[in-house]
């Protein structure tokens, strides 16, 4: 009795037939499941590949975006800074003007670098959870699961 398994174009494309297993010797049924396992680990890989591509694309497109998206706030600060410089300097000089925008940027800056700082200071860049699972992974194979 055969079964056919593989279709044309997978696993390069080549059709195999299994026989019965009382008709086949060790030998061969060790080559057949290591030719499996190979093709399997291929497909994969090949699976893997291009599911990164897909979401480098949109991760691309995304940064692009938020790019342009971050050049349009910074003009629309600008345009701002300049519409309050020219505010005040209708009730005050020019020059005492523009160094009211600049301080109340510098104040701005100094929160935003203090919360930052603060924010990196508590992260911690090891992977956690990936290195317990990695660690679990030899007693995994060797039937030791816990």
């Amino acid at each position: 009795m055969t079964v056919p398994t593989g279709t044309p174009g997978s696993a390069g494309g080549r059709a195999r037939e299994r026989t019965d297993v009382a008709d086949v010797s060790l030998g061969e049924l060790l080559g057949n499941v290591s030719h499996d396992l190979s093709t399997l680990m291929r497909q994969e890989v090949a699976l893997a590949k291009a599911e990164i591509k897909a979401e480098a694309t949109k991760a691309g497109k995304g940064g692009g975006m938020l790019a342009g998206a971050g050049l349009a706030g910074w003009l629309a600060v600008l345009f701002a800074s300049i519409a309050l410089w020219w505010a005040l300097a209708n009730v005050m000089d020019e020059g005492l003007a523009a160094l009211i925008v600049a301080v109340l940027w510098a104040v701005i800056g100094g929160v935003l670098f203090a919360t930052g700082r603060r924010t990196l200071r508590t992260m911690n860049p090891t992977p956690e959870r990936t290195v317990d699972t990695v660690k679990q992974v030899p007693d995994a194979l060797k039937g030791n699961m816990s």
